[in-house]
């Protein structure tokens, strides 16, 4: 139906826009030299990366499958798409370490020469990295080298098109290459709205969404967005998956669910229809306080359990919310004291106007405070923004990161302390060790924790060691090991202890179904 206008390229060394890296604002500033000193930490300049390594007659077949002019052996494009955006990423390309570059990015129109490609991968054995935004964290854009011909990074930025809109069955078809903003003008042309909005939204895609299980910051009232997938088609090396034919079905197991969160190592996603609603005529946020965080969090659960949740609704703990982390561009001005809850609504009017009215009545009951709209719009303003200064603090010599899980409510207060105490312990203080949960279900809760320490000589030894004791805690809480950013290869050593091994069994045995000589993502999910 319609096609997307090309995005703003993301930065090849830091997070997003590269006219939006900045220095370290003054406030924040101040708050990092007070607590870990200020240390320059320059990347290294003119770095090379490696010589493109597949066979003339591979760069032809892949000529012939999508045209010339979309192989691309540059060095600039190459360096473009090697690995996400994680801080181990970052660590790596400012020390100079560019070896995940692929030997060639590839960029197919549509479907049929995502599977021209595939073909060519599995004759030459060449493995397939299927490309998005960027914006992994979680290494799930490095390859594995060990056995293959060479490295192809497949960027889906040409499929880009809104392919159909049901408006009666309120669904819409999406190419993968669409980004998030892109995706909502097309869709808001159609009075529509997905509604999908996590941190990443500026620039992850329709397909990463699908294939990291993604969930927005307005999931309360919009869903996670597997939840808003129906229907998926899929190349993969032995042929084409057409799945959700039915609003629900009973005829056996969901294979969608095989695909979601599969992080292409069993296929490459070429369209997803998903559930969409009528563009929402008021939008609203507001704040309130709390005195705990464990009395915020009580608060979420009774509104979860009793069918009345927001669209946006997230708690930031005591930490979080005194160095002001919620607004990325106060951070280190002073901040409200307990901690800090934000609440949205959006839709129509009426319904706005009610829901609002019974969300606060119940929040005034359980002793909430209301701070009206004014930290609510300060939070929507910057939501996008905490990437950035993550960059900036980087630069500074001050090591940033975070990660995320979810529980059940009854272990909540146990996870939190888990992973809290594993943080300060392996990297010793001083730390800041920050907490917020932004995504609720009535049987649980995420956990989202940012941490900050001093990077010295070996800032990605010292943050592999903690990440590793997080995961350790995560796991011995029996909690999940990822929310929403995906397994990768970073959570790859954890996934047994959440699905056992013959859960990875299975997975194995549907990678060697769909993908038999292991050319899509190898060393990815299992």
């Amino acid at each position: 139906m319609s096609t997307a206008a090309a995005a703003v390229e993301m930065h090849a060394s830091r997070w997003g826009d590269p006219a939006r890296a900045g220095a370290l604002p003054e406030s924040a500033r101040g708050l990092v030299e007070a607590v870990f000193g200020i240390d320059e930490r320059p990347a290294a300049t003119d770095v090379t990366v490696p010589a493109p390594a597949l066979a003339a007659e591979v760069l032809d077949a892949l000529r012939a499958a999508v045209g010339a002019d979309h192989v691309l052996l540059d060095d600039a494009t190459r360096r473009l798409r090697t690995r996400g955006k994680s801080t181990p990423d970052l660590l790596r390309q400012r020390a100079g370490d560019l070896s995940d570059a692929p030997d060639v990015v590839v960029r197919p129109a549509d479907h049929d020469q995502v599977a021209a490609v595939l073909a060519v991968a599995v004759e030459h054995r060449v493995a397939v990295v299927p490309f998005g935004g960027g914006t992994s964290v979680t290494g799930g854009l490095a390859a594995r080298r060990e056995g293959y011909a060479g490295v192809v990074s497949l960027d889906l930025v040409r499929m880009k098109r809104l392919l159909a809109v049901d408006h009666t069955s309120m669904t819409a078809t999406l190419e993968p290459g669409l980004r998030g903003p892109e995706a909502e003008a097309l869709l808001a042309a159609e009075g529509l709205v997905l509604g999908h909005y996590p941190q990443s939204f500026e620039h992850a895609t329709i397909g990463g969404f699908a294939a990291t299980r993604s969930s927005g910051q307005s999931s309360a009232g919009y869903g996670r967005f597997d939840a808003l997938v129906v229907g998926l088609r899929v190349a993969t090396p032995r042929g084409e998956l057409r799945l959700g034919s039915a609003p629900a079905s009973a005829a056996g197991p969901d294979l969608r669910q095989l695909l979601l969160g599969s992080e292409g190592a069993f296929g490459v996603i070429t369209e997803v229809t998903v559930r969409v609603r009528r563009l929402p005529a008021e939008k609203v946020y507001e704040g309130w306080a709390w005195p705990s965080f464990a009395e915020g969090a009580a608060a979420m659960r009774t509104l979860a359990q009793a069918g009345l949740l927001p669209t946006v609704l997230r708690l930031s703990d005591e930490h979080e919310t005194a160095i002001n982390l919620a607004r990325p561009d106060a951070i280190g001005a002073e901040g409200a004291s307990g901690c800090l809850m934000v609440v949205g609504h959006e839709g129509e009017p009426d319904p706005v106007a009610a829901r609002r009215a019974a969300v606060a009545s119940v929040l005034t009951g359980l002793g909430g405070t209301p701070l009206g709209e004014e930290p609510g719009r300060a939070w929507a303003h910057g939501r996008f923004d905490a990437p950035y200064l993550r960059d900036a603090m980087l630069d500074v010599g001050v090591l940033v990161e975070t990660l995320e899980t979810a529980t059940f409510w009854s272990r909540v207060p146990q996870l939190y302390d888990a992973v809290r105490s594993a943080l300060v312990e392996a990297l010793g203080e001083p730390v800041l060790v920050l907490c917020h949960i932004s995504h609720v279900y009535e049987t649980g809760c995420s956990l989202y924790f940012t941490v900050a320490a001093s990077g010295g000589d070996d800032a990605l030894g010292r943050w592999q060691r903690a990440k590793a004791a997080a995961s350790d805690a995560i796991a011995a809480t029996g909690a999940t090991i990822t929310h929403h950013h995906a397994v990768g290869t970073d959570h790859k050593p954890w996934l047994p202890a959440e699905v056992g091994e013959l859960g990875v069994s299975v997975l194995r045995a549907v990678k060697a179904e769909l993908d038999p000589t292991g050319v899509l993502n190898p060393g990815v999910l299992v």
